[in-house]
């Protein structure tokens, strides 16, 4: 891959390096594998530029999106337009994620290419990546542990095999659990197929 490749797909230059140490690390090694990682991140980061989970939600926002957290619109107001509290009520107290301290649910809200969330994944992959994402969160709004954890996370839930065989509707649903932004996903791949000449 060229970074004349990456201005074509409108991603800023400085994703060249980090993209090419994480394809080498997690075998992203074919144009049509690099091409589906591209198109997910590209999808969950609008374009490689958001780094950070927005959590800037309305209180309709939060009820529509969050309803058994926010069943009424008097509590959903509390909390409305208020990042930090917002992510501390939704992840915070969550064993499933890791988060049993206080702020925790802030702290490791969703980071990097593919938002990594929880204490548990942060520490998974700091493991992984030799580096202390308990300590150091901030790391993964870096394009190098932003793409690396994106590999590691792509890695993990066996995503090259899906995209030898072009099942995009499985990568989604492995990456946001639904299939959220599908058809944005998939013209994105398609894009960076026809640029990496998949």
């Amino acid at each position: 891959m060229l970074e004349a490749q990456l201005l074509a797909l409108g991603i800023d230059g400085k994703w060249l390096e980090p993209l090419l140490k994480t394809f080498e690390k997690y075998e992203i090694n074919t144009p049509r594998r690099q091409a589906a990682f591209i198109g997910q991140c590209g999808h969950e980061s609008a374009s490689f530029k958001v780094l950070r989970e927005n959590l800037n939600y309305s209180a309709k926002g939060l009820m529509a999106t969050w309803p058994s957290r926010f069943s009424n619109i008097e509590h959903a107001m509390e909390f409305e337009r208020k990042p930090e509290r917002i992510a501390n009520k939704v992840y915070g107290g969550r064993a499933d994620l890791g988060n049993t301290e206080d702020g925790d649910g802030w702290k490791f809200s969703g980071k990097g290419l593919i938002q990594l969330t929880g204490r548990n994944n942060y520490k998974t992959c700091g493991d992984a990546l030799g580096v202390d994402l308990i300590a150091n969160p901030e790391l993964l709004i870096e394009p190098e542990y932003a793409a690396l954890s994106a590999g590691w996370f792509w890695n993990k839930r066996g995503l090259n095999a899906l995209a030898d065989n072009e099942d995009w509707n499985t990568i989604t649903k492995r990456i946001n659990g639904g299939t959220h932004g599908l058809q944005d996903r998939i013209d994105r791949t398609h894009k960076a197929m026809d640029i990496l000449g998949a």
